[in-house]
């Protein structure tokens, strides 16, 4: 939980530096300058790529991994997009399993719908819901462990700062759902990184 604490802090920091930048030397504030628009003309591309951290709720308690996110998003107008995701992690179990620290490997890919308030101001919410494939590998097979491959689903939103007319810093917190075992899990994600219009 510290680790979430200080990765979402770290970004809203940051974000708040880019936005808080005030006028220039000759007086003209940053939404005058020709890089910094006041209207972002919405594109209908959208790249996005960053870091992943995971609360994964497999087994009897809970552990941590870290890995991949990227995203492609093809918008249909101002604020309706499709969206394509791939996450990768990568973590140890610690003490959940018998043996203790199995190293953990998941893969998820899936797609689904995104709306987004953009083309108003440098700060763009948005939400999603993506449905795909979960697969989780552990390095040892424990009990029921092992490879196994399962319908996923991901719900959240977050927010997209404008660095540029078509570069963003993105936070980003979701909830993450399986099916493994004929059981539902629900798991947590923090992603941050950086977003491209074209």
């Amino acid at each position: 939980m510290r680790q979430i604490l200080i990765l979402v802090a770290t970004v809203l920091f940051l974000s708040a530096s880019a936005a808080a930048q005030g006028p220039g030397p000759t007086g003209a504030g940053i939404h005058s300058s020709p890089h910094f628009p006041s209207n972002y003309g919405p594109t209908e591309w959208q790249i996005a790529i960053g870091y992943q951290y995971n609360r994964i709720n497999m087994t009897a308690v809970p552990y941590n991994s870290n890995g991949l996110d990227a995203s492609l998003v093809r918008f249909f107008g101002k604020w309706f997009g499709l969206e394509g995701q791939l996450g990768l992690g990568y973590g140890t179990t610690g003490t959940a399993t018998v043996p203790p620290n199995v190293t953990a490997k998941s893969v998820f890919v899936g797609a689904g719908p995104r709306l987004v308030h953009r083309g108003h101001s440098r700060i763009e919410p948005w939400v999603h819901g993506v449905v795909g494939i979960e697969y989780f590998r552990f390095g040892q097979a424990v009990g029921l462990l092992g490879s196994n491959t399962a319908l996923g689903g991901v719900g959240g939103g977050g927010i997209d700062v404008r660095l540029g007319r078509r570069t963003s810093v993105r936070t980003e917190a979701d909830w993450l759902g399986t099916r493994f075992f004929l059981a539902n899990q629900r798991h947590f994600q923090v992603v941050t990184g950086l977003v491209f219009d074209f």
